[in-house]
């Protein structure tokens, strides 16, 4: 691997990275928000409509973006909307305004669905050209940033240190990582040719592939268990279990910790087993754990069972977006569709679960998440059999 493709994978390291840490940061403050806002489940559901509502139109406008413009110029954009929002939820705590912790939940959304897709092609990109299996890892810097936010915020829960301030220094810390990183992003990735822009040839085929979409079908399945435990899970041990503000951020700590491991740990397995059977152990092991946390009522048993639902859904998404790029021609709209998919699922899919939520609790409310996850065991076999690693290998060969 040459000097610029080391630069530019470690860049994306960092590109993963800081939205972990933009994230786990107002997460596991979500009780000190609600509590400021003075809000209900319900309430806080409609708080959190604003980061589906940008969201969405991130992820929709991102595809396009990129086509047009190359992944470089949306990182940037991207990842500068993820900044900003930090200040305005800050702001939004410090005023005690629900319009604008929305707002910045709202920005957050659509800094994260537009750029975060541009990342993930720009990573297939490099996964392509060093032919190593580098997908899980680039997640993990995502789930190592969460956990570090979320180890974080747990301290500044302790020491009763205001969300505002909190989130000031979480403003900075990564608007240092955005002005370093983005310099090593070269211009022109993901970028289509002028003709197949103008005749869009390549959706329809894209939008026709079977085993596409049933990879699509296991992103959305994983990306939800992993978006509903970033957005619920304080809240859930905190309500549903009985747990201190404090213990459920440190139950969310434990998620994303699990989360780190499988992702830093999934090329190994990936590499040795294939990525069909890697799925559906990972399947298997989300399935149970949502399972124990659901139905136990045994406080200490469902916040350890919250370790088997982040080992579980930690590899979902880097597996299928490596899967779908190696699923045929056009490997950028491949990916865009499939990362567009997962980012809907993590991003809009979870704030619905507060609807649910206020009316038959947040346990029965995960109830949804588990028949998805369940329903990824048997789609499984989707993703194929082998591993990037492997195939680069073979066409050296």
């Amino acid at each position: 691997m040459d000097f610029a493709t080391r630069r530019r994978r470690h860049a994306l390291f960092l590109f993963f990275f800081l939205p972990g840490i933009a994230l786990s940061s107002w997460v596991t403050r979500t009780p000190d928000l609600r509590d400021r806002l003075e809000a209900s489940t319900a309430q806080m559901g409609l708080v959190l409509f604003g980061l589906s509502l940008g969201s969405m139109i991130g992820i929709l406008c991102s595809g396009r973006f990129v086509s047009r413009y190359g992944t470089r110029p949306v990182i940037g954009a991207g990842t500068g909307l993820i900044v900003a929002s930090t200040a305005v939820i800050a702001a939004g705590a410090l005023t005690s305004s629900a319009l604008l912790v929305t707002a910045g939940l709202f920005t957050f959304g659509a800094g994260m669905g537009a750029g975060e897709v541009a990342i993930n092609v720009d990573g297939a990109d490099v996964e392509r050209i060093s032919g190593t299996t580098t997908m899980p890892t680039m997640h993990g810097c995502f789930s190592l940033g969460t956990v570090i936010g979320a180890c974080a915020g747990i301290a500044a829960t302790a020491a009763r240190l205001p969300v505002h301030w909190h989130l000031a220094a979480v403003t900075l810390i990564t608007a240092a990582i955005l002005w370093y990183a983005i310099r090593a992003i070269p211009a022109g990735t993901g970028r289509s040719l002028p003709d197949e822009t103008r005749t869009g040839r390549s959706k329809p085929q894209v939008w026709k592939d079977g085993r596409l979409l049933l990879i699509g079908a296991i992103v959305l399945a994983m990306a939800l268990a992993e978006g509903a435990a970033n957005d619920w899970l304080p809240l859930l041990m905190v309500d549903g279990h009985g747990f201190s503000a404090a213990s459920g951020s440190l139950v969310y700590t434990g998620f994303a910790a699990a989360m780190t491991v499988g992702r830093f740990c999934g090329a190994f397995f990936l590499d040795r087993y294939g990525r069909a059977a890697v799925m559906r152990a990972s399947a298997v092991f989300g399935a149970l754990g949502l399972l124990v946390v659901i139905f136990s009522d045994h406080a200490v048993l469902a916040g350890t069972a919250v370790l088997l639902w982040g080992l579980g859904a930690s590899l979902g998404f880097p597996v299928a977006l490596s899967a779908a790029g190696e699923s045929g021609p056009d490997e950028t709209a491949r990916v865009s569709l499939v990362a567009t998919i997962g980012y809907i699922a993590f991003l809009v899919g979870p704030p619905a679960l507060g609807f649910l939520g206020d009316h038959w609790g947040l346990r029965a409310a995960m109830l949804v998440v588990l028949a998805f996850v369940v329903s990824a065991i048997f789609l499984a076999p989707a993703v194929g059999a082998r591993s990037p690693a492997a195939s680069a290998g073979d066409q050296r060969r």
